[in-house]
């Protein structure tokens, strides 16, 4: 029987919808670890909202039911007053940041029967203009493009923001002159971008929290790139590279020479050393330009992304380029022909390969909706060789087999139990009745 009692105690921590689920180690205090959040870079003076979606997908993944408030806690312990950092339902915010309350920060939720727990690492800058450097977002536009731009990572304030004011190089739209731009609702509009359109752009949103108000600023940095103009001064330079025309060019262009030949020296210091050259044939090189352009090796055009509704997922663009035009080409991801905001982008990563360097950028979903299969996923990469974008979509995985293949596991190892409980029960039986008709023979 002792048997029967650990098989029947074995099926039943199987979840009522029949959905095995997939279980993370356990941490020293017999807490599961949700997957890291993605960490947060904001700068000093602005209210800050920390959030932990990951968290909030892993306890929709273990079927507990919402409301479901978790514990944040830090260096400094917990925050459930109403001071300048405190907790509101599962965010943390800090009105203001502060530098000093860069670090890591853990939501933990408990009940009686589990434990899951969650942590995000926070860097707070101080304010200047290192500090918006570091947290500027670049963009690359074509001459010509049409450029609509949001202003990134501000969805945690949608509830409490007011006016959004897109301003370039600290000045508000002016029309009517080179490089003016237009302001549609809280987006910023190009309709034709050129050269003059390049520059530091910044959105203010203005918030209003427990009566006081707040600004939240974005920097945007605009570059604008001509792949036509710049593969046919290319080229002419490489055709004709003894004239004075190509030095003219070469002279021209300071910023765009020497940020080639660092980057070059960078990534592939092997072939500077081999090939110690002047500093005006490597300057020619250079305006030579024979950058190809960018190849995305995946997602393959028209990939189906499929994943269970609530569950995490990440996508990953991978292209390949040459590895001196690495920390030039642009690799991005636009939903619904928008930029994708940075909290759900992860950091961008180049690594080396035989046929050149590989550019990833990677898109976290972070709950799968229904909504996700309404929109299209574009991954677009560009230097100054060229452009290649590719489409995808998101489609909700069909989970009829995976309930079908658990009940019918969960029904077999049913049957089995059964199976050796009447084995046993019969065996009993059928040994007693033995023993009592070998006890009537001898008494007789």
């Amino acid at each position: 029987m002792e048997v029967l009692v650990l098989l029947l105690a074995a099926l039943l921590p199987l979840p009522a919808g029949g959905a095995a689920t997939r279980q993370a180690p356990p941490t020293t205090d017999d807490c599961y670890p949700a997957s890291p959040e993605i960490n947060l870079l904001r700068e000093a003076g602005e209210p800050i909202i920390l959030s932990f979606p990951f968290f909030e997908s892993e306890l929709e993944r273990l079927h507990v039911a919402p409301p479901a408030r978790c514990l944040i806690t830090g260096r400094n312990g917990t925050y459930q007053g109403g001071g300048r950092v405190q907790q509101r339902r599962n965010q943390l915010w800090f009105l203001p940041a502060r530098a000093e309350d860069s670090g890591e920060y853990l939501c933990t939720y408990r009940n009686a029967s589990c434990c899951v727990r969650a942590s995000i690492r926070l860097q707070v800058y101080r304010s200047g203009s290192a500090a918006r450097h570091k947290l500027s977002f670049p963009v690359l536009a074509l001459v010509g493009e049409r450029l609509r731009q949001p202003c990134p990572s501000v969805k945690d304030f949608r509830d409490v923001q007011g006016l959004v004011e897109w301003r370039k190089d600290s000045a508000p739209p002016r029309s009517g002159r080179a490089g003016s731009f237009l302001q549609d609702g809280d987006q910023l509009l190009i309709p034709a971008v050129r050269r003059a359109h390049q520059g530091v752009y910044t959105c203010h949103v203005h918030a209003l929290i427990d009566q006081r108000h707040f600004e939240v600023s974005r920097t945007v940095v605009l570059s604008v790139e001509d792949p036509i103009t710049t593969s046919t001064a290319g080229s002419s330079s490489s055709s004709t590279p003894t004239t004075s025309t190509a030095g003219s060019s070469s002279s021209s262009t300071p910023t765009s020479s020497s940020s080639t030949s660092t980057s070059s020296s960078s990534s592939t210091p092997t072939s500077s050393t081999s090939t110690p050259t002047s500093t005006s044939s490597s300057s020619s090189s250079s305006s030579s330009f024979h950058i190809r352009p960018p190849v995305i090796l995946s997602p393959q055009n028209g990939t189906v992304f499929e994943s269970l509704h609530g569950s995490t997922l990440a996508l990953s663009c991978t292209v390949l380029t040459d590895c001196r035009a690495a920390e030039e080409t642009a690799v991005t991801w636009l939903v619904d022909e928008r930029w994708a905001e940075s909290s759900y982008l992860e950091g961008r990563r180049v690594t080396g390969a035989p046929d050149g360097c590989r550019v990833e950028l990677r898109l976290v979903v972070v709950a799968m909706t229904e909504e996700h299969t309404q929109s299209e996923l574009r991954c677009v990469a560009r230097n100054r060789g060229g452009q290649q974008e590719v489409v995808a979509r998101l489609q909700l995985e069909d989970s009829t087999v995976t309930w079908l293949v658990v009940s019918a596991g969960a029904v077999s190892c049913f049957l089995t139990v059964v199976s050796v409980f009447l084995f046993v029960l019969f065996r009993s039986s059928g040994k007693r009745n033995m023993d009592y008709f070998l006890a009537r023979q001898s008494s007789c």
